[in-house]
């Protein structure tokens, strides 16, 4: 596969399956042994374990994905984004606040014979809590 048609395997994700709830596309999109390496609370393993990410993840925040990088390199996709949604439902057992958020991540995708294989990312949490109002949020360095 060339690097653009993994970056294009990469943004339907996004589009068709995280910011829509298009479910059934993971049977397309993804292998079956799928492996996440950083697995959500109670998320199980291969294909059927990304299923239960990606619907956690919309049953709790409604995520709205803008990617602002996507980057290809051989089967590797490193993806820089900004997710805004609303705390609807609850996750890894905090109940909907209803507030709205905006973060800040970057995923690095594996893509083997046009499909997600593997899956790395680093989420700005912090910011999250924060917005969600489950932390504090500093007003400012102190005087």
């Amino acid at each position: 596969m060339t690097d653009t048609a993994n970056k294009a395997i990469v943004r339907r994700y996004y589009d068709e399956v995280l910011t829509q709830g298009k479910l059934a596309a993971l049977d397309e999109l993804a292998t079956a042994d799928y492996v996440e390496h950083n697995p959500l609370p109670g998320q199980g393993e291969g294909l059927s374990g990304l299923r239960d990410r990606v619907a956690m993840l919309c049953a709790a925040f409604r995520p709205r994905f803008t990617l602002e990088d996507v980057i290809a390199e051989g089967d590797r996709v490193a993806v820089r984004w900004i997710n805004h949604g609303v705390h609807q439902g609850s996750f890894a057992g905090l109940p909907a606040t209803g507030c709205s958020f905006a973060i800040a991540g970057i995923d690095i995708h594996v893509v083997r014979d046009g499909k997600l294989a593997e899956h790395w990312d680093v989420v700005d949490q912090l910011s999250l809590l924060q917005q969600l109002g489950v932390l504090p949020n500093p007003g400012g360095p102190s005087a």
